[in-house]
C-alpha cells in the first residue's frame, strides 16, 4: 500500500483486489480449459499471455496461496508464421483439501493444452 501526502491530505493508493468467489470461478474456468492442472501438491498454470499469469497470481493470493515460480518454458507455434513465448507458473494453496483440488479431480486433466506429448 502506497501513501501519498498532498496538501495535508492523505491519499491511499491500494491495489484493487478480486473477491475469493470470483477468483475461484476464474480458476475453475482455467481448469476446464486445460490451462491449469494439479500436479503433486502444486497448481501448474500455462499460458502465452503474461498478464494472465499476473491474474493467476492475484487469484492464488486471494485464496490464501503463494506463487512459487514463473518461468518461460519456450516458444510455441501459433499458426504457420508466428511463435509466442509459453509461460508456466507454479503455485501452492496452503489450505489442505481445497475445493479446487476436488474440482480438478472431476473436470481437470493431467496435461495442459500446450503439452506436446502424444
Amino acid at each position: 500500500m502506497n501513501t501519498l501526502i498532498i496538501d495535508k491530505q492523505t491519499v491511499t493508493n491500494t491495489k484493487v483486489s478480486i473477491l475469493p468467489p470470483i477468483a475461484q470461478k476464474k480458476m475453475q474456468c482455467w481448469i476446464r480449459s486445460r490451462h491449469l492442472i494439479y500436479s503433486g501438491n502444486f497448481f501448474i498454470y500455462e499460458t502465452v499471455d503474461f498478464s494472465a499469469v499476473e491474474r493467476f497470481g492475484d487469484c492464488i493470493e486471494v485464496l490464501g496461496g503463494t506463487v512459487i515460480a514463473v518461468d518461460s518454458v519456450g516458444k510455441i507455434w501459433m499458426g504457420d508464421r508466428r511463435q509466442v513465448i509459453l509461460y508456466r507458473a507454479k503455485a501452492s494453496l496452503h489450505t489442505p483439501h481445497h475445493t479446487l483440488q476436488q474440482y480438478w479431480i472431476k473436470y481437470g486433466s493431467f496435461r495442459t493444452r500446450f503439452d506436446e506429448r502424444v
